[in-house]
């Protein structure tokens, strides 16, 4: 680490040094500018070869894909579950409007089984989707 900020601070040297007014001529401001691309090229390329030298990330990638893949079918199971309680509480919900004879029973009766349905469409396509 001591050797990038030292090349770091090489750099913040030379590009103060290019930029102020002082006795540098036209050339030494050119041979500054390709000196420091030349060291900031360094850097990119020491400093890339760490990530690639990381390890093999495609197992990593599999193994977590894998992972969760394993989650979707107990996911689904448990979110037509979760609709099927939906729909028995919908049920009881409209059963109880259209017996105490409200007039906004088809409007409950929608919504209760619309959330319903969703549930389970949802949990069949990102299934679909993802397996």
């Amino acid at each position: 680490m001591k050797f990038f900020n030292k090349i770091l601070n090489n750099i913040k040297n030379r590009v103060s040094r290019m930029f102020r007014n002082t006795q540098v001529s036209t050339n030494d401001k050119v041979c500054y500018g390709i000196q420091t691309v030349a060291l900031v090229a360094l850097c990119v390329f020491f400093g890339t070869n760490d990530v690639f030298a990381a390890g093999n990330g495609l197992a990593g990638i599999n193994e977590a894909t894998s992972m969760i893949s394993s989650y979707f079918d107990p996911g689904t199971k448990l979110i037509y579950a979760i609709g099927a309680v939906v729909g028995l509480i919908g049920g009881v919900k409209v059963y109880g409007k259209f017996s105490s004879g409200d007039p906004d029973t088809s409007k409950t009766a929608a919504s209760w089984f619309g959330a319903c349905i969703f549930l389970i469409v949802a949990a069949t396509i990102l299934r679909s989707f993802f397996l």
